[in-house]
């Protein structure tokens, strides 16, 4: 981490510390219903406090557009924030350097809704100098939102003496370990519906990693462009020639490109519909592929054993449905025990990839879990991170 300053770093005695935070929750009947993103940013808060700074909050709610937008407030997760801390948090509306100063010192203050602010995502000069005036150090907790270059996140980190949290720092020390200087061999799972978004990921993968095991619907237009009938499969026809392109430019990287050996096909997408594990060319015209068959699964289980470092983004098949999450299940438990016996470092990341591994039950045993989708997607594609950047010592 010696590129990035982080809460060690920094003098937070009698200072108020702008703390940038992902606290976007999902909300139910006018609760929060799932604070693990709430009580993920504890660690931060408390180390702030036993250093003597007062934490400040900067967090979004929603796509309000710069606009006030009442179900957006930020209000109705302070009971959440309340919670996790095991003490008052102080909310502030309309937030000034008067208030902040004269709330309780040993507390935490939550200011509204960043994005209420036209001059939020549009990272407007204005507004950052604004929201540095509040504080005394900028401390960012929020590697979720840290690909986007808005004021709390990227222009107020260049105003103040700027840090990052620890949760911040956990990711960025976890990414760092499994592609910046990382114990090969490296594997990296890519899985998701289709190739057209992947697109950039696999190419900077394939640079940096030594094996990219292919799932997902975007497996099946691998497996169309080497001949392969896929039946009723989602399958972009159009990217055939990309998939052979992708594959072609993997091997003069010397990364080899995992597809499965067999699947597991369906006469349709719903639950426990009649299925069947086949080889590559038995997948009937009306069948549809929804995961990766039991020879593959033996196939990557046995590749795993000599795997050092493996890199997780999308799962193998349609995990949302039973029995095709059974191939996602297999492989990720394989990831676990290896890491459970220390031969193994395991990083994952994306919003289908954390409930993936949530259903299998097996997310708390993998090295590093990222709670982060878009930012945590970009990292893998080799892009700059303005929030991040921002930190630079």
């Amino acid at each position: 981490m010696g590129a990035f300053r982080t809460l060690d770093d920094m003098d937070l005695a009698g200072r108020i510390v702008l703390t940038r935070v992902d606290i976007n929750v999902p909300v139910e009947d006018g609760k929060v219903s799932d604070a693990t993103r709430i009580t993920r940013i504890v660690p931060t808060l408390k180390d702030i406090r036993a250093a003597g700074g007062k934490p400040v909050l900067l967090a979004h709610f929603g796509r309000p557009k710069g606009q006030y937008v009442p179900e957006m407030s930020l209000r109705v997760t302070v009971p959440a924030l309340e919670a996790a801390l095991g003490q008052p948090v102080t909310f502030i509306e309309r937030p000034d350097r008067a208030a902040l100063e004269a709330a309780p010192a040993d507390g935490v203050v939550l200011i509204e809704n960043t994005r209420f602010a036209p001059g939020e995502e549009t990272n407007d000069p204005g507004m950052a100098k604004f929201l540095a005036s509040l504080g005394d150090v900028y401390c960012n907790d929020a590697f979720s939102a840290a690909h986007r270059a808005h004021a709390s996140t990227e222009g107020v980190a260049r105003l103040l003496p700027a840090c990052a949290g620890r949760l911040m720092q956990a990711e960025l020390e976890a990414l760092e370990e499994a592609l910046g200087s990382p114990e090969r061999p490296v594997l990296a799972v890519v899985g998701g519906a289709k190739v057209s978004t992947k697109l950039e990921l696999i190419g900077n993968l394939s640079k940096r990693v030594d094996q990219i095991a292919i799932g997902g619907g975007m497996a099946n237009t691998f497996l169309a462009a080497r001949g392969h009938e896929v039946g009723t499969s989602l399958m972009e026809a159009d990217l055939l020639d990309t998939a052979r392109a992708i594959t072609g430019q993997a091997v003069q990287n010397g990364c080899e490109i995992v597809l499965p050996e067999d699947v597991v096909a369906a006469q349709g997408f719903t639950a426990n519909a009649p299925h069947r594990a086949c080889g590559l060319d038995e997948v009937g015209a009306e069948e549809m592929i929804l995961d990766i068959g039991p020879a593959t699964v033996a196939g990557l289980t046995a590749r795993l054993k000599d795997i050092r470092t493996v890199v997780w983004n999308g799962p193998f098949g349609a995990f949302e449905l039973a029995p095709f999450d059974a191939g996602t299940n297999a492989v990720a438990a394989a990831v676990a025990k290896a890491t459970d016996a220390g031969s193994m470092i395991s990083v994952a990341g994306g919003g289908d990839t954390v409930a993936a591994l949530n259903k299998a039950g097996v997310a708390d045993r993998f090295t590093y879990v990222s709670t982060a989708g878009g930012a945590f997607l970009e990292w893998l594609e080799g892009k700059t991170l303005p929030g991040v950047e921002a930190l630079r010592a």
